[in-house]
This record gives structure tokens, C-alpha cells and sequence, in this order.
């Protein structure tokens, strides 16, 4: 199975993810930099989602890229990966309507663990397929930032029903951990 055709599935849902994201923003009413007041929080939840769908389709395309091959299991993870993605527009929009309220956050918080869970079961598929002596398995086998981000979703979530912009820093925090591309799986490419 080659993994040009999932690749390239995964890139046109993760374009239509932002357009349908960037579609839900509305022109101010007026002329004025104060008409922009009332999108500001929509424009910062777009902002925020854009980051995270971003730093999903950069690393997806570091993980197939050191991918040597794949399998139909591979296949479904993808496409489970691709689901959790595909509710980010209704969480950015439900968190920017509601001014980032506590449940929407929280709902929001979940989408990004439920990511983050699909793109890990992913990875570890792709590394059972490669077998024992895959170099992406040594290339990823601390598993650090995928732990210390599973931590502060979960924290994330549990302040979002009392704090809910605590809990949007605590998924800020992850998307700068994993702002720049998997460094792991870079030094594995350089490498090869």
C-alpha cells in the first residue's frame, strides 16, 4: 500500500477543515476599528484552531514522511484522526460565539485530548507495521510531549468549569510544545 493517496486525503480534508473555520467569520458592520470589537473572539478562536489544525498537518506530514510503509489499519487511524480534526470547526465556533464559556471550552478541550489520543494510536500502528527494528520506533520511543500534553488537556478540561481562560492557556501551552515539528522524527530524515 503506498501512502501518497493517504497523504493527499489528509491534506484536502485538513484544507477544508480551515476553509469551513475561516467561512464562519463574518465582515465587521462597520467602518470602524471598534466594529472589529465583537469578532475579536471568534477571530481568536479561529486563530487558535488554525495553529492547532496546522501543527496536526505538519507533523502528520513529518510521521508519513519518515513512514517507510502502511497497512489498512493504518488507514482507518487516519481516518479516525481525520474525524476528531473534522469537529474542530464546530468547537471554534461554538467557543468563539460564547465568548470562550466555560462548557464550550471544556468541549473544546476534549476535541484536542481526543487529537491528540487518534494521532498517538496512529503513530503506534505505523510503528507495530514498520516491526521491531524500525528506525521511527527509536526515533519516537520517548514519549515526553505526548504525555505532558495528555497532562495539561486533562488539567486544561478540569479548569475550564471554573476558569475557563485558564484552561484555553493550558491548550496554548501544548500548541507551543508542539509548534515546531517533531524534532525527533526530523533528526531520524536527516539522518536517512
Amino acid at each position: 500500500m503506498t501512502k501518497g493517496r493517504l497523504e493527499a486525503f489528509s491534506d484536502g480534508v485538513l484544507a477544508i477543515i480551515i476553509t469551513i473555520m475561516v467561512l464562519e467569520l463574518k465582515v465587521p458592520e462597520g467602518d470602524s476599528w471598534a466594529s472589529l470589537k465583537p469578532i475579536i473572539p471568534k477571530l481568536l478562536a479561529y486563530i487558535f484552531s488554525f495553529i492547532y489544525v496546522g501543527i496536526y498537518w505538519n507533523n502528520h506530514h513529518h510521521l508519513f514522511q519518515a513512514a517507510k510503509k502502511i497497512n489498512g489499519t493504518i488507514l482507518w487511524a487516519n481516518l479516525h484522526l481525520l474525524f476528531w480534526l473534522s469537529l474542530m470547526p464546530i468547537a471554534t465556533e461554538w467557543i468563539g460565539n460564547t465568548h470562550f464559556a466555560k462548557n464550550p471550552v471544556a468541549a473544546y478541550g476534549i476535541g484536542l485530548i481526543m487529537c491528540a489520543i487518534a494521532y498517538t494510536i496512529m503513530e503506534n500502528l505505523i510503528v507495530r507495521c514498520e516491526g521491531e527494528n524500525s528506525k521511527l520506533k527509536e526515533a519516537i520511543h520517548s514519549k515526553f510531549k505526548e504525555y505532558i500534553s495528555i497532562l495539561f488537556y486533562v488539567t486544561g478540561i478540569a479548569t475550564s468549569f471554573f476558569y475557563p481562560y485558564i484552561a484555553i492557556c493550558f491548550y496554548y501551552i501544548v500548541a507551543l510544545i508542539w509548534l515546531i515539528p517533531d524534532r525527533r522524527i526530523e533528526k531520524l530524515l536527516k539522518e536517512e
